[in-house]
């Protein structure tokens, strides 16, 4: 097949190209920075260099490919990240479209399923809602849980103030996942001829004091512990770093993180990690990074 992958190589599409190319197939990365051209070259994939934004670029990259990967980039720069995330969105449905791609696999997010109290979520409510609707496409929604490197944020918690700290934490499960088990999750709904609509992709779970117990013992703080904020709390400390509208988004998904209502759908329909990534594997890059 003719493929395209969006995301740049980044964790999840550097992966995912080499997986679709070792298969066999012709893989073409969109990718907004240019210097990435030759990288992309070296992995034997073609570049398309441009904006997501771009509508006119994105559906004359999609014109005559089979499939596409498609996520939007993070970007905290947005006045709302969730409308940026349905912008994105509607940009895809409308290329698609205009294209001949016939299967779609779109990185979505645990928690997706609900329309409100989600943060950034509601991001990837919006945007299924919005692909969904497109005719003649097969697509299948990944909805990847919480992803490893984000607990790299805790290492200036932990190495100031001794802990681990949230809006959630103790006994809260955590559905953990890395970006490899995402890429490899998506190169095999992208090369199926018949669409799973929805596919929860987990590496691990474990509650959030599970993963302090398992970091803690690979930075040589056995003793660590990880502490359950209030909203405020949560709220008082993220404002140092992010602007207002972030923060609250942060305090938002957290909660819903804190209350169960994230994983409700994922734990109503039976799903468990399936992934290869276990949180033992990451603590090791985490002590690498921690120990810098």
């Amino acid at each position: 097949m003719n493929i395209v992958i969006t995301g740049s190589l980044g964790h999840i599409g550097r992966p995912l190209t080499q997986f679709l190319i070792d298969a066999g197939h012709q893989v073409t990365v969109v990718s907004s920075n240019k210097e990435r051209a030759e990288e992309i070259y070296d992995l034997g994939a073609h570049p398309a260099i441009g904006s997501l934004d771009d509508l006119d670029f994105l559906t004359a990259t999609l014109r005559g490919k089979d499939a596409l990967f498609a996520m939007v980039p993070p970007n905290f720069s947005e006045k709302s990240v969730v409308d940026y995330y349905e912008r994105i969105a509607k940009k895809y449905a409308a290329a698609i479209a205009a294209s001949s791609v016939k299967r779609v696999v779109y990185l979505s997010s645990y928690g997706a399923h609900l329309s409100k109290d989600t943060g950034f979520i509601l991001g990837a409510h919006y945007a299924e809602n919005i692909l969904k609707d497109i005719e003649n496409v097969e697509i299948t929604f990944l909805r990847a849980g919480y992803f490893y490197y984000n607990l790299f944020g805790q290492i200036d918690v932990i190495k100031h103030q001794g802990m681990m700290a949230a809006n959630y934490g103790g006994a809260d499960k955590i559905p953990l996942v890395a970006p490899e088990d995402i890429a490899e999750a998506a190169a095999d709904e992208l090369q199926k001829t018949q669409a799973e609509a929805i596919r929860y992709v987990v590496s691990d779970e474990k509650t959030a004091s599970e993963v302090a117990t398992v970091l803690g013992k690979a930075i040589d703080k056995p003793q660590l512990e990880w502490k359950t904020l209030t909203n405020e709390e949560m709220r008082q400390g993220l404002s140092y770093a992010f602007p207002a509208h972030i923060v609250e988004d942060f305090v938002v998904l957290g909660a819903s993180l804190h209350n169960g209502r994230l994983m409700e759908d994922y734990v109503a329909k039976g799903n468990k990690p399936t992934g290869k990534v276990k949180l033992e594997h990451f603590a090791e890059k985490f002590s690498q990074v921690y120990n810098k």
